[in-house]
Protein backbone atom coordinates (compact mmCIF):
# COMPACT_ATOMS: atom_id res chain seq x y z
CA UNK A 1 0.00 0.00 0.00
CA UNK A 2 1.18 3.55 -0.92
CA UNK A 3 1.29 6.32 1.20
CA UNK A 4 -1.18 8.13 -0.47
CA UNK A 5 -3.41 5.47 0.21
CA UNK A 6 -2.90 4.66 3.70
CA UNK A 7 -3.72 8.26 3.97
CA UNK A 8 -6.99 7.89 2.31
CA UNK A 9 -7.63 4.95 4.29
CA UNK A 10 -7.16 6.99 7.46
CA UNK A 11 -9.29 9.70 6.25
CA UNK A 12 -12.07 6.94 5.48
CA UNK A 13 -11.68 5.53 9.51
CA UNK A 14 -12.55 9.23 10.16
CA UNK A 15 -15.93 9.20 8.60
CA UNK A 16 -14.48 11.44 5.61
CA UNK A 17 -16.72 11.11 2.80
CA UNK A 18 -15.59 13.84 0.49
CA UNK A 19 -12.16 15.65 -0.37
CA UNK A 20 -12.03 18.58 -1.73
CA UNK A 21 -8.53 19.57 -3.62
CA UNK A 22 -6.56 21.30 -6.63
CA UNK A 23 -4.29 18.87 -8.45
CA UNK A 24 -1.61 17.67 -8.14
CA UNK A 25 -1.67 15.84 -4.89
CA UNK A 26 -1.65 11.83 -5.36
CA UNK A 27 -3.74 11.91 -2.10
CA UNK A 28 -6.88 13.43 -4.14
CA UNK A 29 -6.34 10.17 -6.71
CA UNK A 30 -6.02 7.92 -3.86
CA UNK A 31 -9.21 9.46 -2.23
CA UNK A 32 -10.95 8.61 -5.68
CA UNK A 33 -10.09 5.29 -5.27
CA UNK A 34 -11.18 4.75 -1.74
CA UNK A 35 -14.75 5.90 -3.28
CA UNK A 36 -14.54 9.37 -1.06
CA UNK A 37 -16.08 11.99 -3.38
CA UNK A 38 -13.04 14.54 -4.68
CA UNK A 39 -14.30 17.93 -5.67
CA UNK A 40 -11.82 19.76 -8.14
CA UNK A 41 -11.92 23.63 -7.74
CA UNK A 42 -10.60 26.63 -9.68
CA UNK A 43 -8.56 28.13 -6.88
CA UNK A 44 -7.54 26.68 -3.74
CA UNK A 45 -8.52 29.59 -1.25
CA UNK A 46 -12.18 28.61 -2.36
CA UNK A 47 -11.96 24.93 -2.09
CA UNK A 48 -10.64 25.26 1.89
CA UNK A 49 -13.67 28.10 2.17
CA UNK A 50 -15.87 25.31 0.87
CA UNK A 51 -13.97 22.70 3.66
CA UNK A 52 -14.50 25.75 6.64
CA UNK A 53 -18.54 25.83 5.78
CA UNK A 54 -18.50 21.59 6.14
CA UNK A 55 -17.08 21.84 9.74
CA UNK A 56 -19.00 24.79 10.65
CA UNK A 57 -22.98 23.48 9.37
CA UNK A 58 -22.34 20.32 11.08
CA UNK A 59 -20.87 21.85 14.56
CA UNK A 60 -16.89 20.03 13.65
CA UNK A 61 -19.02 16.66 13.45
CA UNK A 62 -17.74 16.57 9.89
CA UNK A 63 -14.30 17.59 9.61
CA UNK A 64 -13.61 19.95 6.27
CA UNK A 65 -11.21 18.36 4.34
CA UNK A 66 -8.79 20.21 1.24
CA UNK A 67 -5.43 18.55 -0.90
CA UNK A 68 -3.34 20.85 -2.52
CA UNK A 69 -0.26 20.90 -5.02
CA UNK A 70 3.35 21.63 -3.09
CA UNK A 71 4.41 25.04 -4.22
CA UNK A 72 2.30 27.66 -5.46
CA UNK A 73 -0.78 25.40 -4.39
CA UNK A 74 0.46 25.68 -0.99
CA UNK A 75 1.02 29.27 -1.45
CA UNK A 76 -2.14 30.52 -3.25
CA UNK A 77 -3.94 28.45 -0.30
CA UNK A 78 -2.57 30.55 2.79
CA UNK A 79 -5.30 33.32 2.84
CA UNK A 80 -7.85 30.56 3.71
CA UNK A 81 -6.19 28.98 6.29
CA UNK A 82 -5.94 32.71 7.66
CA UNK A 83 -9.44 33.50 7.42
CA UNK A 84 -10.07 29.62 9.25
CA UNK A 85 -7.69 29.93 11.73
CA UNK A 86 -9.05 34.06 13.02
CA UNK A 87 -12.80 32.17 12.48
CA UNK A 88 -12.09 29.56 14.81
CA UNK A 89 -12.79 26.82 12.22
CA UNK A 90 -11.36 23.28 12.51
CA UNK A 91 -10.19 21.98 9.03
CA UNK A 92 -7.68 19.27 7.57
CA UNK A 93 -5.26 20.94 5.24
CA UNK A 94 -3.17 18.20 3.50
CA UNK A 95 -0.64 20.13 0.87
CA UNK A 96 2.31 18.02 -0.60
CA UNK A 97 5.55 19.15 0.15
CA UNK A 98 8.48 19.03 -2.21
CA UNK A 99 10.68 16.31 -2.21
CA UNK A 100 12.34 15.71 1.07
CA UNK A 101 15.84 16.51 -0.47
CA UNK A 102 14.72 20.18 -0.99
CA UNK A 103 12.01 20.63 1.01
CA UNK A 104 12.96 23.41 3.03
CA UNK A 105 15.56 24.66 1.23
CA UNK A 106 14.84 28.45 -0.55
CA UNK A 107 12.89 29.40 -2.35
CA UNK A 108 11.05 26.19 -2.23
CA UNK A 109 8.02 27.42 -0.17
CA UNK A 110 7.33 24.70 3.49
CA UNK A 111 3.82 24.60 4.77
CA UNK A 112 5.92 23.90 8.06
CA UNK A 113 7.60 26.69 7.99
CA UNK A 114 5.32 29.38 6.90
CA UNK A 115 1.86 27.96 8.66
CA UNK A 116 2.29 28.37 11.57
CA UNK A 117 1.09 31.29 12.62
CA UNK A 118 -2.12 30.59 10.99
CA UNK A 119 -2.85 26.82 12.07
CA UNK A 120 -3.68 24.79 15.61
CA UNK A 121 -1.20 21.87 14.28
CA UNK A 122 1.47 22.01 11.76
CA UNK A 123 3.72 18.64 10.87
CA UNK A 124 5.97 17.58 8.11
CA UNK A 125 6.23 14.05 7.59
CA UNK A 126 9.66 12.27 6.11
CA UNK A 127 9.04 8.78 7.25
CA UNK A 128 6.37 6.71 5.30
CA UNK A 129 5.80 4.75 9.05
CA UNK A 130 4.98 8.28 10.84
CA UNK A 131 1.92 9.28 8.49
CA UNK A 132 -0.53 7.25 10.38
CA UNK A 133 0.66 9.30 14.00
CA UNK A 134 1.22 12.25 12.23
CA UNK A 135 -2.76 12.26 10.93
CA UNK A 136 -4.15 10.74 15.01
CA UNK A 137 -2.71 14.01 16.12
CA UNK A 138 -4.09 16.08 13.90
CA UNK A 139 -7.42 14.71 14.22
CA UNK A 140 -7.19 14.50 17.85
CA UNK A 141 -6.50 18.67 17.85
CA UNK A 142 -9.26 19.08 15.30
CA UNK A 143 -11.87 17.25 17.54
CA UNK A 144 -10.63 18.90 20.29
CA UNK A 145 -9.89 22.10 22.35
CA UNK A 146 -10.34 25.44 20.43
CA UNK A 147 -11.64 24.47 16.90
CA UNK A 148 -8.76 25.60 14.06
CA UNK A 149 -6.90 24.22 11.31
CA UNK A 150 -4.31 21.20 11.31
CA UNK A 151 -2.13 21.18 8.37
CA UNK A 152 -0.41 18.23 7.87
CA UNK A 153 2.40 18.30 4.60
CA UNK A 154 3.39 14.88 2.89
CA UNK A 155 6.78 15.75 0.94
CA UNK A 156 5.81 14.42 -3.16
CA UNK A 157 8.20 11.56 -3.07
CA UNK A 158 6.86 10.12 0.58
CA UNK A 159 3.23 10.08 -0.80
CA UNK A 160 4.30 7.93 -3.62
CA UNK A 161 6.59 5.66 -1.29
CA UNK A 162 5.02 2.15 0.02
CA UNK A 163 4.04 1.90 3.49
CA UNK A 164 5.52 -1.22 5.46
CA UNK A 165 3.51 -2.57 8.04
CA UNK A 166 0.18 -3.28 9.55
CA UNK A 167 -1.93 0.33 9.40
CA UNK A 168 -3.57 0.00 13.14
CA UNK A 169 -5.42 3.14 13.15
CA UNK A 170 -8.57 3.85 15.49
CA UNK A 171 -10.37 7.56 15.61
CA UNK A 172 -9.35 10.19 17.13
CA UNK A 173 -11.82 10.75 20.36
CA UNK A 174 -13.67 13.45 21.34
CA UNK A 175 -13.41 14.75 25.21
CA UNK A 176 -15.20 17.64 26.61
CA UNK A 177 -14.26 19.81 30.24
CA UNK A 178 -16.25 20.95 32.65
CA UNK A 179 -15.85 24.21 34.20
CA UNK A 180 -14.77 23.94 38.11
CA UNK A 181 -18.01 23.70 40.21
CA UNK A 182 -16.97 26.15 42.39
CA UNK A 183 -16.76 28.75 40.28
CA UNK A 184 -20.12 28.03 38.87
CA UNK A 185 -21.14 28.75 42.26
CA UNK A 186 -20.01 31.78 42.31
CA UNK A 187 -20.93 32.94 38.81
CA UNK A 188 -24.84 31.66 39.07
CA UNK A 189 -24.64 33.73 42.40
CA UNK A 190 -23.92 36.78 40.19
CA UNK A 191 -26.18 36.13 37.52
CA UNK A 192 -29.30 35.93 40.01
CA UNK A 193 -28.04 38.61 42.06
CA UNK A 194 -27.97 40.87 38.62
CA UNK A 195 -30.86 43.65 37.79
CA UNK A 196 -30.39 43.72 34.32
CA UNK A 197 -28.30 40.54 32.89
CA UNK A 198 -27.51 40.03 29.05
CA UNK A 199 -26.19 37.16 28.04
CA UNK A 200 -23.86 37.38 24.70
CA UNK A 201 -23.20 33.76 23.24
CA UNK A 202 -20.69 33.29 20.63
CA UNK A 203 -19.67 30.95 18.13
CA UNK A 204 -18.47 28.28 21.17
CA UNK A 205 -22.28 27.52 21.44
CA UNK A 206 -22.42 26.48 17.69
CA UNK A 207 -19.83 24.32 17.82
CA UNK A 208 -21.31 23.10 21.79
CA UNK A 209 -24.32 22.42 20.22
CA UNK A 210 -25.43 24.17 23.10
CA UNK A 211 -28.23 25.31 21.86
CA UNK A 212 -31.10 24.39 23.68
CA UNK A 213 -29.51 24.62 27.25
CA UNK A 214 -28.76 28.52 25.72
CA UNK A 215 -32.77 28.96 25.62
CA UNK A 216 -33.09 27.52 29.17
CA UNK A 217 -30.92 29.30 31.15
CA UNK A 218 -31.93 32.56 29.32
CA UNK A 219 -35.54 32.05 29.94
CA UNK A 220 -34.73 30.77 33.49
CA UNK A 221 -32.52 34.03 34.16
CA UNK A 222 -35.32 36.23 31.74
CA UNK A 223 -32.17 37.53 30.72
CA UNK A 224 -31.54 39.50 26.84
CA UNK A 225 -29.57 37.38 24.70
CA UNK A 226 -27.33 39.03 21.98
CA UNK A 227 -24.78 36.94 20.19
CA UNK A 228 -21.70 37.52 17.85
CA UNK A 229 -21.74 37.68 14.36
CA UNK A 230 -19.82 34.48 14.67
CA UNK A 231 -22.66 33.25 16.91
CA UNK A 232 -25.69 34.35 15.25
CA UNK A 233 -28.36 31.92 15.36
CA UNK A 234 -27.17 29.97 18.10
CA UNK A 235 -30.06 31.94 19.77
CA UNK A 236 -33.31 32.15 17.91
CA UNK A 237 -34.00 35.92 16.97
CA UNK A 238 -37.64 35.61 16.88
CA UNK A 239 -37.48 34.48 20.82
CA UNK A 240 -39.13 37.85 23.35
CA UNK A 241 -35.60 37.44 25.16
CA UNK A 242 -33.58 38.03 21.16
CA UNK A 243 -31.90 41.24 20.97
CA UNK A 244 -29.91 39.98 17.52
CA UNK A 245 -26.14 40.20 16.60
CA UNK A 246 -23.27 42.53 17.18
CA UNK A 247 -21.00 42.96 14.15
CA UNK A 248 -19.92 46.67 12.78
CA UNK A 249 -23.20 47.02 12.01
CA UNK A 250 -25.94 46.24 14.39
CA UNK A 251 -29.67 46.32 15.29
CA UNK A 252 -30.52 49.10 18.41
CA UNK A 253 -31.32 46.51 20.51
CA UNK A 254 -27.99 45.13 20.95
CA UNK A 255 -25.92 48.01 21.80
CA UNK A 256 -28.94 49.72 23.84
CA UNK A 257 -28.96 46.23 26.38
CA UNK A 258 -25.23 45.86 26.44
CA UNK A 259 -24.88 49.36 27.54
CA UNK A 260 -27.55 49.02 30.42
CA UNK A 261 -26.30 45.59 31.38
CA UNK A 262 -24.70 45.33 34.70
CA UNK A 263 -23.87 42.19 34.12
CA UNK A 264 -22.51 40.26 30.82
CA UNK A 265 -22.32 36.52 30.64
CA UNK A 266 -19.85 35.78 27.45
CA UNK A 267 -21.02 31.93 26.66
CA UNK A 268 -18.55 30.49 24.51
CA UNK A 269 -16.74 33.60 23.02
CA UNK A 270 -13.38 35.30 23.02
CA UNK A 271 -14.46 38.97 23.66
CA UNK A 272 -12.03 39.80 20.83
CA UNK A 273 -11.90 43.56 19.58
CA UNK A 274 -12.37 43.85 16.66
CA UNK A 275 -13.85 46.74 13.76
CA UNK A 276 -16.36 44.01 12.93
CA UNK A 277 -17.48 43.28 16.10
CA UNK A 278 -19.77 45.14 18.95
CA UNK A 279 -17.65 46.73 21.29
CA UNK A 280 -18.45 45.42 24.54
CA UNK A 281 -19.33 47.90 27.36
CA UNK A 282 -17.26 47.09 30.48
CA UNK A 283 -16.44 49.91 32.61
CA UNK A 284 -18.41 49.30 35.59
CA UNK A 285 -20.32 46.52 35.07
CA UNK A 286 -19.48 42.86 36.53
CA UNK A 287 -18.64 40.84 33.31
CA UNK A 288 -18.12 37.45 33.28
CA UNK A 289 -16.59 34.83 30.30
CA UNK A 290 -16.95 31.52 29.86
CA UNK A 291 -14.63 29.74 26.83
CA UNK A 292 -13.35 26.94 25.81
CA UNK A 293 -9.75 28.82 25.54
CA UNK A 294 -7.63 29.72 28.40
CA UNK A 295 -5.80 32.49 26.29
CA UNK A 296 -9.12 34.35 25.49
CA UNK A 297 -9.84 34.70 28.88
CA UNK A 298 -9.07 38.82 30.15
CA UNK A 299 -6.99 39.07 26.62
CA UNK A 300 -9.51 41.74 25.33
CA UNK A 301 -12.25 42.92 28.08
CA UNK A 302 -11.63 42.73 31.76
CA UNK A 303 -13.50 39.82 33.14
CA UNK A 304 -14.79 39.62 37.10
CA UNK A 305 -15.63 36.00 36.92
CA UNK A 306 -13.90 33.38 34.29
CA UNK A 307 -15.39 29.92 33.26
CA UNK A 308 -12.98 27.06 31.27
CA UNK A 309 -14.62 24.41 29.46
CA UNK A 310 -17.30 23.21 27.12
CA UNK A 311 -20.14 25.66 26.40
CA UNK A 312 -22.80 22.69 26.46
CA UNK A 313 -21.45 20.97 30.00
CA UNK A 314 -20.78 25.03 30.97
CA UNK A 315 -24.81 25.79 30.51
CA UNK A 316 -25.98 23.08 31.95
CA UNK A 317 -24.03 23.34 35.42
CA UNK A 318 -25.13 27.30 35.39
CA UNK A 319 -28.52 26.26 34.33
CA UNK A 320 -28.97 23.47 37.69
CA UNK A 321 -26.69 26.10 40.15
CA UNK A 322 -29.55 29.21 39.12
CA UNK A 323 -31.97 26.55 39.43
CA UNK A 324 -31.25 25.87 42.51
CA UNK A 325 -31.34 29.46 43.77
CA UNK A 326 -34.76 30.55 42.28
CA UNK A 327 -36.70 27.52 43.31
CA UNK A 328 -36.84 25.74 39.68
CA UNK A 329 -38.55 28.56 38.21
CA UNK A 330 -38.32 32.56 36.76
CA UNK A 331 -38.96 35.19 38.98
CA UNK A 332 -41.43 36.62 36.66
CA UNK A 333 -39.52 39.29 34.81
CA UNK A 334 -40.12 37.95 31.30
CA UNK A 335 -43.37 40.40 30.24
CA UNK A 336 -41.58 43.78 31.16
CA UNK A 337 -37.98 42.61 29.40
CA UNK A 338 -39.63 41.26 26.75
CA UNK A 339 -42.09 44.77 26.50
CA UNK A 340 -38.50 47.10 26.47
CA UNK A 341 -36.67 45.04 24.07
CA UNK A 342 -40.07 45.04 21.42
CA UNK A 343 -40.07 48.93 22.00
CA UNK A 344 -36.40 49.05 21.29
CA UNK A 345 -36.82 47.34 17.87
CA UNK A 346 -39.86 48.55 16.85
CA UNK A 347 -38.71 52.30 17.09
CA UNK A 348 -35.19 51.07 15.78
CA UNK A 349 -37.68 49.19 12.78
CA UNK A 350 -39.50 52.24 12.00
CA UNK A 351 -36.40 54.17 11.48
CA UNK A 352 -35.21 51.74 8.52
CA UNK A 353 -38.24 50.57 7.08
CA UNK A 354 -38.30 53.33 4.49
CA UNK A 355 -35.11 52.01 3.00
CA UNK A 356 -36.49 48.27 3.75
CA UNK A 357 -39.53 49.02 1.59
CA UNK A 358 -38.06 51.65 -0.56
CA UNK A 359 -39.36 51.51 -4.20
CA UNK A 360 -36.28 53.60 -5.67
CA UNK A 361 -34.12 53.20 -8.64
CA UNK A 362 -31.35 51.81 -8.80
CA UNK A 363 -32.40 49.62 -5.82
CA UNK A 364 -31.47 49.73 -2.38
CA UNK A 365 -29.53 46.51 -1.16
CA UNK A 366 -31.92 46.66 2.08
CA UNK A 367 -35.36 46.59 0.10
CA UNK A 368 -33.21 43.18 -1.46
CA UNK A 369 -32.57 41.57 2.13
CA UNK A 370 -36.72 42.61 3.06
CA UNK A 371 -37.91 40.92 0.46
CA UNK A 372 -35.44 38.16 0.42
CA UNK A 373 -36.44 37.58 4.42
CA UNK A 374 -40.43 37.53 3.61
CA UNK A 375 -39.91 35.07 0.50
CA UNK A 376 -37.27 32.55 1.40
CA UNK A 377 -38.51 29.84 4.02
CA UNK A 378 -35.60 30.95 6.51
CA UNK A 379 -35.80 27.75 8.38
CA UNK A 380 -34.78 25.58 6.06
CA UNK A 381 -31.97 28.21 4.40
CA UNK A 382 -28.68 28.40 5.41
CA UNK A 383 -27.62 32.33 4.72
CA UNK A 384 -23.92 34.04 4.86
CA UNK A 385 -22.87 37.50 3.69
CA UNK A 386 -19.66 38.87 1.98
CA UNK A 387 -17.10 41.14 3.93
CA UNK A 388 -18.12 44.84 3.50
CA UNK A 389 -21.26 46.41 2.49
CA UNK A 390 -23.19 42.96 2.08
CA UNK A 391 -22.11 42.08 6.08
CA UNK A 392 -22.71 45.19 7.60
CA UNK A 393 -26.77 45.22 5.47
CA UNK A 394 -27.92 41.77 5.69
CA UNK A 395 -26.80 40.83 9.51
CA UNK A 396 -29.08 43.26 11.64
CA UNK A 397 -32.11 43.00 9.94
CA UNK A 398 -31.65 38.84 8.77
CA UNK A 399 -33.88 37.10 11.40
CA UNK A 400 -32.49 33.53 12.20
CA UNK A 401 -34.60 31.30 14.08
CA UNK A 402 -32.67 27.99 14.05
CA UNK A 403 -29.45 26.87 14.87
CA UNK A 404 -26.76 27.11 12.14
CA UNK A 405 -28.24 28.38 9.41
CA UNK A 406 -26.72 32.10 9.47
CA UNK A 407 -22.85 31.70 8.71
CA UNK A 408 -21.10 34.83 10.14
CA UNK A 409 -17.85 35.99 10.27
CA UNK A 410 -15.23 38.53 10.24
CA UNK A 411 -12.58 38.53 12.53
CA UNK A 412 -10.42 38.10 9.25
CA UNK A 413 -12.65 40.00 6.39
CA UNK A 414 -11.44 38.59 2.76
CA UNK A 415 -13.32 39.40 -0.16
CA UNK A 416 -15.31 36.62 -1.82
CA UNK A 417 -15.60 33.86 1.23
CA UNK A 418 -19.11 33.72 1.37
CA UNK A 419 -19.44 31.96 -1.98
CA UNK A 420 -17.23 28.98 -0.99
CA UNK A 421 -19.45 28.70 2.23
CA UNK A 422 -22.47 28.69 0.77
CA UNK A 423 -21.55 25.63 -1.34
CA UNK A 424 -19.45 23.88 1.51
CA UNK A 425 -22.66 24.32 3.85
CA UNK A 426 -24.77 22.52 0.38
CA UNK A 427 -21.86 19.71 0.12
CA UNK A 428 -22.78 19.49 4.18
CA UNK A 429 -26.86 19.99 4.08
CA UNK A 430 -28.14 19.40 0.82
CA UNK A 431 -31.64 19.50 2.37
CA UNK A 432 -31.38 23.20 3.26
CA UNK A 433 -31.15 25.97 0.55
CA UNK A 434 -27.83 27.75 0.64
CA UNK A 435 -27.42 31.53 -0.30
CA UNK A 436 -24.66 33.95 0.21
CA UNK A 437 -24.91 37.61 -0.36
CA UNK A 438 -22.09 39.39 -2.29
CA UNK A 439 -20.73 42.35 -3.97
CA UNK A 440 -19.33 43.26 -7.33
CA UNK A 441 -15.95 43.56 -5.57
CA UNK A 442 -16.45 39.94 -3.95
CA UNK A 443 -17.00 38.25 -7.45
CA UNK A 444 -14.06 39.98 -8.49
CA UNK A 445 -12.10 37.80 -6.12
CA UNK A 446 -13.70 34.19 -6.20
CA UNK A 447 -16.34 34.70 -8.87
CA UNK A 448 -14.52 32.06 -11.69
CA UNK A 449 -15.82 29.10 -8.57
CA UNK A 450 -19.61 29.86 -9.63
CA UNK A 451 -17.96 27.35 -12.40
CA UNK A 452 -17.00 24.85 -9.63
CA UNK A 453 -21.02 25.25 -8.15
CA UNK A 454 -22.18 24.32 -12.08
CA UNK A 455 -19.76 21.62 -12.67
CA UNK A 456 -19.76 20.25 -9.09
CA UNK A 457 -23.89 20.20 -8.78
CA UNK A 458 -23.95 22.05 -5.91
CA UNK A 459 -27.26 24.25 -6.92
CA UNK A 460 -26.85 27.45 -4.41
CA UNK A 461 -28.89 30.70 -4.76
CA UNK A 462 -26.30 33.60 -4.98
CA UNK A 463 -27.66 37.24 -4.31
CA UNK A 464 -24.96 40.04 -5.63
CA UNK A 465 -25.40 43.72 -5.70
CA UNK A 466 -24.03 45.30 -7.95
CA UNK A 467 -23.59 49.25 -7.63
CA UNK A 468 -20.95 49.50 -10.16
CA UNK A 469 -18.19 50.92 -7.37
CA UNK A 470 -16.73 49.74 -4.41
CA UNK A 471 -18.95 52.32 -2.67
CA UNK A 472 -17.67 51.88 0.72
CA UNK A 473 -13.85 53.39 -0.21
CA UNK A 474 -15.38 56.29 -1.76
CA UNK A 475 -15.22 58.19 1.42
CA UNK A 476 -11.57 56.90 2.14
CA UNK A 477 -10.56 57.52 -1.63
CA UNK A 478 -12.48 60.65 -2.92
CA UNK A 479 -9.17 62.33 -4.53
CA UNK A 480 -8.41 59.08 -6.56
CA UNK A 481 -12.42 58.84 -7.23
CA UNK A 482 -12.63 61.86 -8.57
CA UNK A 483 -9.25 62.14 -10.81
CA UNK A 484 -8.70 58.01 -12.03
CA UNK A 485 -12.54 56.73 -11.19
CA UNK A 486 -10.10 54.25 -8.60
CA UNK A 487 -13.00 53.22 -6.66
CA UNK A 488 -15.16 51.96 -10.07
CA UNK A 489 -15.70 48.59 -11.02
CA UNK A 490 -18.14 46.74 -13.50
CA UNK A 491 -19.36 43.60 -15.13
CA UNK A 492 -22.66 41.91 -16.18
CA UNK A 493 -22.63 39.50 -13.83
CA UNK A 494 -25.68 37.55 -14.73
CA UNK A 495 -24.55 37.58 -18.06
CA UNK A 496 -21.23 35.51 -16.81
CA UNK A 497 -23.24 32.87 -14.55
CA UNK A 498 -25.17 31.95 -17.59
CA UNK A 499 -22.13 31.87 -19.85
CA UNK A 500 -20.77 29.43 -16.67
CA UNK A 501 -23.91 27.02 -17.20
CA UNK A 502 -26.03 28.55 -14.11
CA UNK A 503 -28.97 30.25 -14.61
CA UNK A 504 -28.40 34.54 -14.44
CA UNK A 505 -31.08 37.36 -13.56
CA UNK A 506 -30.42 41.00 -13.94
CA UNK A 507 -33.10 42.98 -11.99
CA UNK A 508 -33.29 46.64 -12.27
CA UNK A 509 -37.24 46.86 -10.66
CA UNK A 510 -38.43 46.94 -6.99
CA UNK A 511 -41.85 44.94 -8.48
CA UNK A 512 -39.24 42.31 -9.95
CA UNK A 513 -37.23 41.47 -6.82
CA UNK A 514 -39.66 38.87 -5.47
CA UNK A 515 -40.97 37.00 -8.82
CA UNK A 516 -36.48 37.32 -9.53
CA UNK A 517 -36.07 35.29 -6.26
CA UNK A 518 -39.00 32.68 -7.36
CA UNK A 519 -37.80 32.41 -10.46
CA UNK A 520 -33.79 31.68 -9.28
CA UNK A 521 -35.56 29.09 -6.39
CA UNK A 522 -37.43 26.86 -8.81
CA UNK A 523 -33.92 27.21 -10.80
CA UNK A 524 -32.07 25.86 -7.64
CA UNK A 525 -35.26 23.40 -7.10
CA UNK A 526 -34.11 22.02 -10.42
CA UNK A 527 -30.24 21.52 -9.79
CA UNK A 528 -29.36 24.58 -11.24
CA UNK A 529 -27.08 27.12 -9.17
CA UNK A 530 -28.41 30.77 -9.33
CA UNK A 531 -27.21 33.96 -9.43
CA UNK A 532 -29.46 37.05 -9.52
CA UNK A 533 -27.32 40.40 -10.17
CA UNK A 534 -29.21 43.23 -8.63
CA UNK A 535 -28.57 47.09 -9.83
CA UNK A 536 -28.18 48.93 -6.34
CA UNK A 537 -27.18 52.53 -5.31
CA UNK A 538 -23.94 53.27 -3.83
CA UNK A 539 -25.94 52.72 -0.17
CA UNK A 540 -23.12 54.10 2.50
CA UNK A 541 -25.77 54.03 5.88
CA UNK A 542 -25.51 51.21 8.02
CA UNK A 543 -27.06 50.46 11.43
CA UNK A 544 -24.60 51.77 14.44
CA UNK A 545 -26.83 52.98 16.96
Amino acid sequence: MRVADVVAEILKREGVDLIIGYPVNDVLEAAARADIRTVIVRQERVGIHMADAMSRVTSGQRIGVFAMQHGPGTENAFGAVAQAYADSVPVLILPEGYPRPIQNLPPNFSALLNYREIAKWVEQVVLPSEVPNALRRAWTQLKNGRPRPAVIELPRDLVQEEFSGVLDYRPAPRVRVAPDPVTVDEVAAALVAARRPVIYAGQGVHYAQAWEELRALAELLEAPVCTSLQGKSAFPEDHPLALGAGGRAYPATVSHFLREADVIFGIGCSFTKTNYGVRIPYEGKTIIQATLDPADLNKDVPISHALLGDAKLTLAALYEAVSERLGGKPRGRLPEVAAQIRHVREAWLAQWMPKLTSDEVPLTPYRVIWDLLHTLETERTIITHDAGSPRDQLSPFWVSKRPLTYLGWGKSTQLGYGLGLAMGAKLARPDMLCVNVWGDAAIGMTGMDFETAVRERIPILSILFNNFSMAIEIPVMPVATEKYRATDISGDYAAFARAMGGYGERVTEPGQIVPAIQRALRAVEDGTPALLEFITGKELAISTP
